[in-house]
């Protein structure tokens, strides 16, 4: 079961729930609250200095942030690593990808120089920090470090 199903975290109660991908449309709820689960991302999802702190600030979930941009030829490299990674990862690890040229508040705040750069945040504060076009099995080591 452990590779059909995903960890919803309640973000009523932080409590952690098993849930097999075949029941996810069936509105699923916390076994411990009995609050609705809303499903993890799949795959990276979009930020900007507007909705940076809803999505990544506030997530219950540890938040790898790809600072990218669309010219940036490393930073193409690293994209299908990181689709795989979101689905891989859906449930325990949200990813969000931080265009540095549309979102140059945020980029300044984290004082992004180089890109890309993969900023892991939990709770709200940066943990880990990556730089350059990393090989998927560096990145992992890296999250398992601190998921």
């Amino acid at each position: 079961m452990k590779e059909n199903a995903v960890i919803l975290t309640c973000g009523a109660c932080g409590a952690k729930n098993r849930v097999p991908r075949e029941r996810l449309q069936d509105r699923p709820v916390c076994g411990r609250c009995r609050a609705p689960l809303t499903p993890a991302a799949d795959h990276p999802v979009d930020v900007s200095d507007r909705t940076f702190e809803q999505e990544v600030l506030s997530s219950p979930l540890p938040v790898l942030v790809d600072c990218w941009a669309p010219w940036c030829g490393p930073c193409r490299m690293v994209g299908p690593v990181l689709e795989d990674l979101a689905r891989d990862y859906a449930g325990r690890l949200k990813i969000a990808k931080l265009n540095v040229d549309e979102s140059p508040a945020t980029a300044s705040r984290y004082g992004i120089q180089s890109i890309p750069s993969l900023l892991l945040i939990r709770g709200g504060k940066e943990i880990h920090r990556l730089v350059g076009a990393l090989p998927r099995p560096q990145i992992e080591q890296a999250l398992q470090t601190f998921l």
